[in-house]
């Protein structure tokens, strides 16, 4: 029977993609930087948080990779951070939860306990679910960085569960990745979701919704989103 449910945060319950793109475009009309792009940015941060995932990089050293690499420049570590500062102010002024999350949560609420795991820092998580007025929602709120291991790997998937006291067939895990959510929950003994807000389809061995408002439905066990009938 499942008891909680697990959720990653960024272009999850949270906007991520929107706020980095209005966020990013703000910051390079302030810093002048006419010969980099939006697309340019976005490639250099899947580059270098697949390094970050991988254990390659630490925290703030992929932060000052992702710097150096979009600007060209040979940054300092103080100077580096300081460029990332101001996009990050820039960012922050354009987060926003998806309109369908609180809704969600509301209806979730008295059925299940809550939980975050996220491939990010515990300091960026938590000041972010502050801001967006969510944190109270989550019991448990664990990140990568903190952990050391990254999904899809099953200890990161474990150790949320062992936070909450519970076993892993006991906890469904939402995110917007199909592998490194979905297919990871689902290979460490959770039930894997897989939130395909973009209607990609394509992976009928996995539990897919297109909107939180779906989830219910879902984890009643009710199939008519395409997912196979897990709960028995």
């Amino acid at each position: 029977m499942l008891k909680a449910i697990v959720w990653d945060i960024d272009d999850t319950i949270f906007d991520y993609a929107s706020a980095d793109s209005l966020g990013m475009r703000a910051h390079l009309t302030a810093e002048g930087l006419t010969t980099r792009t939006l697309a340019d940015w976005q490639r250099i941060t899947r580059e270098h948080w697949a390094r970050f995932e991988a254990g390659l990089v630490g925290w703030e050293g992929q932060r000052r990779d992702r710097v150096r690499a979009f600007t060209g420049e040979t940054l300092s570590d103080a100077e580096a951070d300081d460029w990332f500062e101001r996009y990050l102010g820039h960012y922050e002024a354009a987060w926003s939860l998806f309109p369908d999350t609180v809704p969600a949560l509301d209806a979730l609420a008295g059925t299940y306990r809550h939980g975050v795991l996220s491939n990010s820092s515990l300091l960026n998580q938590e000041r972010k679910l502050r801001a967006l007025g969510v944190r109270d929602r989550f019991e448990a709120v664990l990140c990568a960085a903190e952990l050391g291991v990254a999904k899809p790997e099953a200890a990161a998937f474990h150790a949320v569960c062992a936070a909450m006291g519970l076993a892993p067939h006991e906890v469904a895990y939402v995110g917007d990745q199909p592998d490194t959510d979905a297919r990871g929950a689902v290979e460490a003994g959770l039930t894997g979701i897989w939130l395909d807000r973009a209607d990609r389809g394509g992976r009928p061995e996995l539990l897919r919704i297109t909107g939180l408002e779906q989830l219910p439905a879902v984890l009643a066990g009710d199939t008519r989103f395409g997912a196979p009938d897990t709960f028995g």
